[in-house]
C-alpha cells in the first residue's frame, strides 16, 4: 500500500506523526458573482486526494459527494458542502470564496476525510433522516516492486505488500456547540525484505479523537451572508493545510501523521478571510503499543487565508515554528539536540485571467537555533501550468523547487531547510527526494481521456543545493530502525552535487464508484553524487548499476459512494 517514507531529522521524527483537524466540510466552488476565469463549470466537481490520487467528487442530492476519478481540471469543487454555503432561497449554488489551487497535489484533504459520508447520504433508507452522524470505512492495498533501491545499502529486489484500513465516526450539529470525531487506522506490511519501520507498520491505533466547540456565527457574516464561526478543537487530530508541504497526513505512506494539542479557527474555508492557530505535540507511532505524544517537541503556528480576491489570487501569509528539548534517548542526532526554529512564509496562487495559465508560488525563511548552531535556511516553490482547450483536458506544467542545505559543516550555522511535517511523494515517487537541500526542476503532462481514466507523465532533474550536505535517507541515512551510518553525506563536497534524473508515469482508473485503482512506474538514473557515495564505501554498500526501478499497483475501496 503505502510507500515507505522515512523521516527527516525533525520533520517526521522516528515515530512522530501529525494529523490535525481539517476544516468544517464545505463546497470548494466558485462564488455566485459574475463568471470569471476562476469560476467552475456546472456539473462534476473534480478533486485530488492528498497524494493527488484518484478522485472526482460528484455532488449528490443532499450535498454530499460520490467518488470518481480526478479531473485534470482542479479549479472546481473538492469538499462536501456545509449547509450554510447555500443561498437562502434554496439555490444550492455555493457562495464560497474558496478556490482550490491548480498546482499538482497541493489541495488538502477535506474535513471530515473524503471517504466519510453523512449517514443520510449512504443510500440506506432507514438512515435517510440522520444528518448529524458522519461515518466512513476505507481499505487500501498496494503492491510494490523495487529494484536496486538507492535508499538501501543492499541492492536487489524488494516486493512488499501494504495494507491500510480506516474507520471514522463523527457527531455534528445535534449537540451544538459540542461536536466530536474519532478515526481509527490499522497499517501493516507483508513480504518486506527490510526491517519494518513506523513508516509502514502501526496496527490498531487512533489517528483522530477530538472534541470541538463550534459557534456557527460567532463572528457574524461575510459579504456573501455566510456565517463566520469560531471553532476550537482539542485532542488527537489529523489534517492538512496550505499546499501540504509543512503539514500533511502523508496519504501515500502507509502510516499517518497525527498530533495531540489544540486548534483554533476564526472563520472557515468558505469565508473571505480565515485565521487558523494551532499548538501540537506530534505523536510517536509505536508499533507494539498505543501511540503517544512526543513530550520533547511542540509544533505551533498561525495561518492566514485572504480570499477576497480569489478570482485573481488567494494569499496565505503564515508562521510556523517548533521548539524541541533534547531527548537523550533520541534515535537520531537531531532528536538529541535542543532546537528552536521559526518560519515566516507567504504563499499565493490563482489563475491568470482567461489565458488558461495558472500559478502557485511559496517562499519560506527559517531562523533559530539547532543545538549550539544558529539556524538560517530558506526554501521556495514555483509552479506554472497551462490547460489546453480539449475534451481530454491536457495540462502542461513546469515546476521548480529549492531548499537550502548546510553549506559548511563546521561554521556554526545550520543551513539545512526543515520541512517540518510535510509530504514527500510529489518530490519523487520513489521517495529519494524531500523538501531539503535540493534544486529540482520538473515538467509534467496530464490527460483526462474519460471521467474514469487519468494519465500522468513527468520528467525531473535533481541537484543538491549544497554538495557538503546530505541526500536525506539515501543508503540507510534516515531509516527509523537503523542508525544513520553517514553514507548519504560527503562533508568535503567532492562527491559533487548531481543527484540524478528520472521519469515517472501513472495511470488512474475507477472501476466503479467505490473502487479506484492506480498503476505507477518510475525509472531513476543516478548522478555523480550517488555513484561517488557508492564507490566511497564498496564494502558497506552493495555496488550496482547507476539506475533503479519502482513499479506499484494500488487499489482503494470505500464503503460508500
Amino acid at each position: 500500500m503505502e510507500l515507505i517514507q522515512a523521516h527527516s531529522g525533525q520533520g517526521e521524527l522516528p515515530g512522530a506523526s501529525l494529523q490535525g483537524v481539517a476544516q468544517i466540510a464545505q463546497v470548494r466552488a466558485p462564488a455566485t458573482s459574475a463568471p470569471s476565469a476562476n469560476s467552475a463549470p456546472a456539473g462534476p466537481a473534480s478533486s485530488k486526494s492528498p497524494d493527488d490520487n484518484y478522485k472526482w467528487l460528484i455532488k449528490s442530492k443532499d450535498e454530499d459527494y460520490k467518488w470518481a476519478i480526478p479531473s485534470a481540471d482542479k479549479s472546481v469543487s473538492e469538499k462536501p458542502a456545509a449547509p450554510s454555503d447555500a443561498k437562502p432561497n434554496g439555490d444550492n449554488k455555493s457562495t464560497s470564496y474558496y478556490r482550490p489551487s491548480n498546482s499538482y497535489a497541493t489541495n488538502p484533504d477535506s474535513d471530515p476525510p473524503r471517504y466519510v459520508r453523512r449517514l443520510s447520504a449512504t443510500g440506506i433508507e432507514a438512515f435517510k433522516d440522520i444528518h448529524w452522524l458522519d461515518i466512513g470505512f476505507e481499505f487500501r492495498t498496494r503492491y510494490e516492486m523495487r529494484h536496486d533501491d538507492f535508499r538501501r545499502v543492499e541492492a536487489g529486489y524488494d516486493n512488499p505488500v501494504f495494507l491500510r484500513s480506516r474507520a471514522y465516526l463523527g457527531i455534528r450539529e445535534i449537540l451544538d456547540p459540542f461536536r466530536f470525531a474519532v478515526e481509527f487506522q490499522d497499517s501493516r506490511v507483508y513480504n518486506n525484505r527490510f526491517p519494518t519501520t513506523d513508516q509502514e507498520n502501526n496496527p490498531y491505533d487512533l489517528i483522530q479523537g477530538y472534541g470541538e466547540l463550534n459557534f456557527k456565527n460567532a463572528l457574524g457574516q461575510d459579504d456573501r451572508k455566510q456565517d463566520r464561526p469560531i471553532r476550537f478543537r482539542a485532542g488527537r487530530m489529523a489534517y492538512e493545510t496550505l499546499d501540504r508541504r509543512f503539514i500533511a497526513r502523508n496519504e501515500w505512506r502507509n502510516t499517518t501523521n497525527t498530533f495531540e494539542g489544540f486548534r483554533l479557527n476564526l472563520g472557515r474555508e468558505a469565508n473571505d478571510w480565515e485565521i487558523d492557530t494551532f499548538g501540537y505535540q506530534p505523536v510517536r507511532r509505536l508499533q507494539t503499543k498505543f501511540d503517544e505524544a512526543n513530550d520533547h517537541l511542540w509544533f505551533f503556528g498561525t495561518i492566514g487565508h485572504w480570499r477576497k480576491w480569489s478570482d485573481i489570487i488567494t494569499l496565505q501569509p503564515y508562521y510556523m515554528g517548533q521548539k524541541q528539548t533534547a531527548d537523550p534517548n533520541g534515535h537520531t542526532a537531531t532528536n538529541r539536540l535542543d532546537r528552536e526554529i521559526h518560519m515566516p512564509s507567504l504563499r499565493g496562487y490563482g489563475l491568470i485571467g482567461t489565458t488558461g495559465l495558472d500559478f502557485d508560488v511559496n517562499f519560506s525563511y527559517q531562523f533559530g537555533t539547532n543545538g549550539t548552531e544558529r539556524h538560517d535556511a530558506y526554501g521556495y516553490t514555483t509552479e506554472v501550468g497551462y490547460k489546453f482547450k480539449h475534451a481530454w483536458k491536457p495540462r502542461l506544467t513546469g515546476f521548480y523547487g529549492y531548499a537550502t542545505g548546510d553549506r559548511h559543516p563546521d561554521d556554526g550555522v545550520n543551513n539545512r531547510f526543515d520541512r517540518f511535517f510535510g509530504f514527500a511523494r510529489p518530490w519523487s515517487s520513489d521517495h529519494y527526494i524531500i523538501y531539503e537541500n535540493i534544486k529540482h526542476p520538473r515538467i509534467r503532462f496530464d490527460l483526462q481521456p474519460t471521467q474514469k481514466l487519468g494519465i500522468e507523465a513527468s520528467y525531473a532533474w535533481f541537484w543538491l543545493a549544497s554538495s557538503t550536505d546530505r541526500l536525506f535517507d539515501t543508503f540507510d541515512g534516515n531509516i527509523s530502525v537503523v542508525r544513520d551510518p553517514g553514507f548519504n553525506r560527503d562533508r568535503t563536497g567532492r562527491s559533487g552535487d548531481e543527484v540524478g534524473n528520472g521519469v515517472e508515469l501513472r495511470v488512474r482508473y475507477q472501476i466503479e464508484p467505490r473502487i479506484n485503482t492506480v498503476i505507477g512506474y518510475s525509472h531513476f538514473i543516478a548522478g555523480d553524487f550517488i555513484k561517488n557515495r557508492m564507490a566511497a564505501h564498496p564494502e558497506e554498500i552493495t555496488q550496482r548499476p547507476g539506475f533503479s526501478d519502482f513499479f506499484y499497483v494500488e487499489v482503494l475501496i470505500t464503503a460508500f459512494k
